[in-house]
């Protein structure tokens, strides 16, 4: 007989409660659920032709936007909706709904994460604008940032993770930050460049050799997406 771990055991639990108390939780007189707990979200289509890639196949992405992303826009739809059927059972120990508190937690990070993925996907590789000029203030160089961040990435080779290129409000400054997963972003940082490191990203293309498929990302950035969260966030002076 396979034997239950004591987080499967949790995760039923709560699951269980949220399925017996949902249908009455912000229902039974005709109230819309709390924003913070609506599960609504709907994923976004890709921005760009995936058929127009350079070394990345129309096959992977579409498998991974369909597959790892949705999914994840599911998961934390039904997460939310355990959450506001959850917090009215009142002898509901702490250490069940905080089990559903750090699904929160990781499943927005995927479907943040991933949607900024894609959206800076789709381009030609060639740095310009206002994100060029935040790097080589930050960096020196195009070329210097680069190796670095391409560095970064290869240091998750083989386990899972995320390589951001984020400003940090609080510490004034550009970084390649290194994730280990979707949940352990630097505080304070806007995201202005996100590469996804896990296997799903490659494996179907590259297979292990990850390091090909962080030199086809490169190759796609779409570097006007990146001036536009520059540009929004006000980052480089006119």
């Amino acid at each position: 007989m396979k034997k239950i771990s004591r987080r499967e055991v949790i995760r039923g639990l709560a699951v269980g409660a949220g399925v017996a108390a949902l249908g009455s939780a912000g229902s039974s007189q005709g109230q819309a659920l709390p924003t913070a707990f609506a599960g609504k979200h709907q994923p976004k289509p890709l921005p760009f032709n995936p058929a127009k890639l350079n070394g990345i196949s129309e096959k992977l992405i579409r498998s991974h936007h369909e597959n790892n992303y949705s999914g994840a826009v599911k998961a934390l739809n039904l997460v939310e909706q355990r959450l506001v059927s959850l917090g009215a059972e009142k002898e509901l120990p702490a250490y069940l709904y905080g089990d559903l508190k750090r699904e929160e937690l990781i499943r927005t990070g995927s479907v943040v994460l991933h949607e900024q993925y894609f959206g800076n996907l789709g381009g030609n590789g060639r740095a310009d604008g206002g994100a060029k000029k935040l790097i080589e203030q930050h960096f020196g160089s195009v070329e210097a940032w680069e190796s670095e961040f391409k560095r970064t990435a290869n240091a998750l080779s083989g386990g899972s993770g995320w390589t951001i290129l984020a400003y940090n409000q609080q510490l004034d400054g550009l970084h390649n930050y290194w994730s280990a997963d979707h949940a352990s972003n630097a505080p304070s940082s806007v995201p202005l460049l996100v590469l996804d490191m896990y296997e799903h990203a490659y494996h179907m293309d590259y297979g292990a050799a990850s390091a090909k498929y962080v030199d086809a990302f490169m190759a796609n950035i779409n570097w006007e997406e990146v001036n536009r969260r520059v540009e929004s966030h006000k980052l480089v002076s006119q």
